[in-house]
């Protein structure tokens, strides 16, 4: 199935089950942005529209139907995902919109859903951004679709840590997240070292190795 035959499936399903202000909602607010960011993103990443619901109507904190761009709803995983361009939601947005939607985020946070926003300009300029940021939220959710060693579990979460830190790890900080000892914390440096994925820095003449950095982007390895 082409993405124009699984889209309009997918509309037509919505328009089916909904009735009322729902299906009037749907039918005028999915428009170019929604459309784009399924085209550009969604599906070259799931290449499917399953538990993908377009205009999805939830309360804020007032009692008041707030309708997200897409809700992604697998069980118990509840994303809620908004396309926002700069005029709408920057350039002609006052103080009281900027609280409300402040306070609808982190209402909705408390109630167990989680806002994932994307620049307009950014789906239809950097698609390729988007899908790797899309990929590193989702894998949160799900377990991959191929077996993965432990070897390789264990230097995907190095990588997250080391990002997390957001500067040079040391096999000390190895040690206190895996509860390990020192030598295999230092084995799994040098091993990430010998992919690529992290290069050793110095201290004094060069002699001894006390941190290990980023040698390349993230987004590549946590696919």
């Amino acid at each position: 199935m082409t993405l124009k035959e699984a889209h309009d499936v997918f509309i037509r399903h919505h328009l089916k089950s909904r009735s009322g202000e729902r299906r009037n909602r749907l039918e005028r607010g999915h428009l170019h942005g929604e459309s784009l960011f399924l085209k550009n993103v969604w599906w070259p990443l799931r290449g499917s529209f399953d538990d993908l619901h377009p205009e999805y109507e939830v309360l804020d904190w007032r009692g008041r139907s707030y309708f997200a761009d897409l809700a992604w709803l697998p069980g118990f995983v509840k994303l809620l995902f908004e396309i926002k361009g700069f005029a709408a939601h920057v350039r002609d947005m006052d103080r009281q919109k900027y609280s409300n939607e402040l306070n609808r985020e982190t209402f909705l946070h408390a109630m167990g859903y989680s806002v994932i926003s994307f620049a307009y300009d950014d789906i239809e300029q950097r698609p390729d951004l988007c899908i790797a940021l899309l990929r590193m939220v989702l894998s949160r959710y799900q377990t991959s679709q191929v077996p993965i060693s432990r070897a390789l579990i264990a230097e995907k979460e190095i990588i997250r840590l080391s990002v997390q830190l957001a500067q040079p790890i040391r096999p000390k900080d190895v040690e206190r997240h895996f509860e390990i000892d020192h030598k295999t914390a230092v084995l799994m440096l040098q091993r990430l070292c010998t992919k690529g994925w992290l290069r050793p820095t110095f201290r004094g003449k060069g002699e001894r190795i006390v941190r290990y950095e980023l040698a390349r982007g993230v987004l590549d390895y946590l696919d």
